[in-house]
């Protein structure tokens, strides 16, 4: 019996210092250093991440954040509310603008997470934060244009803090047009 009651009072201890969060250890926010990390495999597919500062791609975007508390792959804690997102090769951190191609509404993201996998056509996955931010969170899904960006570091400073980051106006009717024609035939990079 005394092993019993041992064996009782050890586990309950555990329990008490699991939800202490003693188990995982997140990585503060911030943008250094830069990781790219090694290529990696997914469900059969390998992606290669790389630094691509020319990166500029038409696809979808669809949100997450129903891991709120979760390690994203920088090793941050995952918050939902927060104007983040994941991307399959973009070093971590990277900042982009996303453009809706239904509006034209544009803002800058953080990237700090990998994803998305499956359908190929789909090239980020948004924060609930950022989806509501560029006005497609009851879409699930919507097109957009994603493109690596070298933002202010006050706009920098504000999404580390989970905060939007200055408003952009929205793109041109001439502009935004050219990029649905793109889309509409399959164009995925500019």
């Amino acid at each position: 019996m005394p092993g019993l009651i041992r064996s009782a009072v050890v586990l309950a201890l555990a329990a008490v210092l699991a939800a202490c969060g003693g188990g995982v250890k997140y990585r503060p926010v911030s943008d250094v250093p830069v990781r790219v990390g090694p290529p990696y495999k997914v469900r059969g597919t390998t992606y290669t991440p790389a630094a691509q500062p020319d990166y500029d791609m038409l696809g979808y975007a669809t949100w997450y954040g129903s891991e709120s508390g979760n390690q994203v792959a920088n090793g941050e804690r995952f918050r939902p509310k927060w104007i983040t997102a994941a991307h399959k090769t973009l070093p971590l951190p990277a900042y982009v603008e996303v453009t809706s191609l239904d509006t034209g509404r544009r803002i800058l993201v953080r990237v700090n997470d990998r994803g998305p996998f499956g359908e190929s056509a789909r090239i980020i996955d948004l924060s609930r934060g950022a989806a509501e931010l560029l006005g497609m969170r009851t879409q699930g899904k919507a097109a957009v244009r994603v493109r690596v960006v070298e933002p202010a570091e006050k706009d920098r400073a504000a999404l580390r803090k989970g905060k939007p980051a200055r408003s952009l106006p929205s793109v041109p009717p001439r502009t935004l047009s050219n990029l649905q024609d793109q889309f509409a035939r399959g164009v995925g990079t500019r």
